[in-house]
C-alpha cells in the first residue's frame, strides 16, 4: 500500500539500497513524494535508484569515509537530510561459535555494526544544525539465535546504540528508533551473502539456522519484504513522532 505524499519534502538516505529491504524501502520512499538518496557498494544500485526515481551513490559503509561521503552527497543534493535509514548488514556464515575463525568473526562485525555506528556518526552533525532529524535503523530478532553469534552480537549492539542515541539526542529533536525483523523471504541475490559459497557442512549449518527461525514465530513461516517495509516506513515518518528509542520486532511474535 503506497501511501501518496508521506514523505514530499523529506530528504532520505537508505543505506544498503540495492537489493532486499533497503531496496524495497528506497522504492517505496520515493513512490510516496521522498528525494531519496540510494547507497550502496555494489554498482547496480545506480540502476536500481534511477529505475525507481531517486538518486545514487556508491560507498563502502564498513568505513568511516564511505559514510562521511554519503551524508555529504545527500547535503550536496538535498541540502539537508531529514530521514537516515540504515539497512546495510546481514550475517555471512552460518556455523557455531566455536567453529567461527576470528577474521570471521570480524568481518561478521565489519558488515553488521560499523555502517550503522559510521553513518549515525557522519549525520548527526546535520540534523543538530537542522534541529530535528528521524534515524531508522534495521536491527534483527536474531539476538537470540542459532549458528550466528558474531552477527547476533553486531545486532544486539544496534539495538543499544539506538537507545543510547535517542536518550542522547532527543531534546534536540532527533529520533532514533529500529526494527528487528525476524526471517524474511527475498529474491535472489545479486551479490551473495557469502562470496565463497558454503560447503556441505555450512549449508547444514544453515538449514539448522533456518528451522530455528521457522519454528520460533507463532506463525510458522518466514516474513515478506513488504511486511518488513511498512513498519520501516511508518517509524520513518512523521506518524511516529512521539516513538522514539524503540527496536519493534517485525518476526511474527519471535521477540528475540
Amino acid at each position: 500500500m503506497i501511501f501518496k505524499d508521506r514523505f514530499a519534502g523529506k530528504a532520505i538516505i537508505v543505506t544498503g539500497a540495492a537489493q532486499g529491504i533497503g531496496q524495497a524501502v528506497a522504492e517505496r520512499a520515493v513512490a510516496e513524494g521522498g528525494q531519496v538518496l540510494f547507497v550502496d557498494r555494489a554498482d547496480f544500485v545506480e540502476e536500481v535508484a534511477q529505475k525507481a526515481g531517486g538518486h545514487a551513490f556508491i560507498a563502502d559503509l564498513e568505513t568511516h569515509a564511505g559514510a562521511a561521503a554519503s551524508v555529504a552527497r545527500a547535503l550536496e543534493l538535498f541540502g539537508r537530510v531529514d530521514i537516515l535509514i540504515n539497512n546495510v548488514g546481514g550475517a555471512i556464515r552460518m556455523r557455531p561459535y566455536a567453529e567461527f575463525e576470528a577474521e570471521q568473526i570480524d568481518a561478521e562485525i565489519r558488515r553488521s555494526l560499523f555502517p550503522t555506528l559510521y553513518m549515525c556518526h557522519a549525520v548527526l552533525p546535520a540534523m543538530l544544525e537542522a534541529g530535528r532529524g528521524t534515524i531508522v535503523s534495521v536491527s534483527s530478532n536474531a539476538t537470540r539465535g542459532i549458528r550466528r553469534v558474531p552477527y547476533s552480537a553486531a545486532k544486539g549492539g544496534i539495538n543499544a546504540m539506538t537507545q543510547a542515541l535517542a536518550m542522547e539526542y532527543g531534546e534536540q529533536g532527533i529520533r532514533v528508533v529500529a526494527t528487528a525483523p525476524g526471517g524474511t523471504q527475498a529474491p535472489p541475490r545479486r551479490v551473495p551473502r557469502n562470496a565463497a559459497g558454503d560447503n556441505r557442512q555450512e549449508q547444514a549449518w544453515m538449514a539448522e539456522a533456518v528451522e530455528q527461525v521457522t519454528t520460533s514465530t507463532f506463525l510458522k513461516r518466514y516474513g515478506t519484504i513488504e511486511e518488513q517495509v511498512a513498519p520501516i516506513l511508518f517509524l520513518a515518518s512523521d506518524e511516529a513522532s512521539y516513538v522514539t528509542g524503540s527496536v519493534l520486532p517485525v518476526a511474527g511474535g519471535d521477540l528475540g
